[in-house]
């Protein structure tokens, strides 16, 4: 059933097939866009619809995207699903997050290969028992363009998660129990740090045929607030939005 006034349209995005590259990039926030499009050649606005802003340029000759895709799995998925009928290959989910070990610095960063499932967009996809594992060849260039770029880095199992209040005021809540264990597990099992889309990514990207990784930059980390080690909030996300970039570089040249 289509749903679009424009049938050529993708009814949520707002975007059509030729439009948008086979590479893009996936913030959360559409303020973000404009700020990651300004690494491109020649970027321009494709569509601009509720959550979803997208801007379509050229890297080293090849064309490239950006699209926003909100907060959480679900509007997540909906853009993944959308780019992908537009033809887009593969996608780079560049966020924040916050630390959950101790060695976890504000401002470092962190490469995702592989998500704990604690949200539910992704169990209306696949079963709980099957893992959310990013893209081999894109977190392999995304450790590669880290290392280039000299930043701080760490690279393993993040946990994502629907509630952010959820996470940091456990307690309020009536399943704070649970919350605070599963946390403690996570901690336990080595997570890196939380945040709230890889999860779906993964899975709807296994579902899809895409590639999908993640680069996130650690914004905080409430573990080492409460161990009484130094904790400033950062914001600029641009060491991050390096990392995808030069990963997105990496793989086009790969391919080439």
């Amino acid at each position: 059933m289509k749903y679009s006034e424009d049938e050529n349209r993708q009814y949520h995005i707002g975007v059509a097939k030729g439009e948008i590259g086979k590479y893009v990039i996936l913030p959360g926030d559409p303020k973000r866009c404009e700020k990651i499009a300004a690494h491109f050649e020649k970027p321009h606005l494709v569509a601009d619809n509720r959550e979803y802003m997208t801007y379509t340029g050229t890297l080293d000759g090849e064309t490239v995207s950006v699209c926003s895709t909100g907060i959480g799995g679900p509007s997540a998925a909906i853009a993944m699903q959308e780019l992908k009928n537009c033809g887009a290959e593969v996608f780079i989910r560049v966020g924040t997050c916050g630390g959950m070990q101790t060695e976890v610095k504000s401002g470092d960063v962190v490469i995702a290969t592989a998500a704990v499932r604690m949200e539910g967009t992704s169990r209306e996809y696949a079963p709980i028992e099957f893992p959310a594992v990013a893209d081999l060849d894109v977190t392999n260039a995304l450790v590669k363009a880290a290392d280039k770029l000299k930043l701080p880095c760490h690279t393993g199992v993040v946990q994502c998660k629907d509630s952010f209040y959820g996470q940091h005021e456990p307690e309020a809540m009536p399943v704070g129990y649970e919350l605070k264990d599963k946390w403690e597990a996570w901690k336990k099992m080595g997570a890196l740090a939380s945040e709230m889309e890889s999860a779906a990514l993964f899975i709807v990207g296994g579902y899809l045929r895409v590639k999908v990784g993640t680069v996130l930059l650690v914004m905080a980390n409430q573990e080492r607030e409460a161990a009484g080690l130094s904790n400033p909030v950062v914001h600029d996300t641009e060491s991050a939005i390096s990392v995808a970039v030069e990963a997105v570089r990496y793989l086009i040249k790969e391919e080439k």
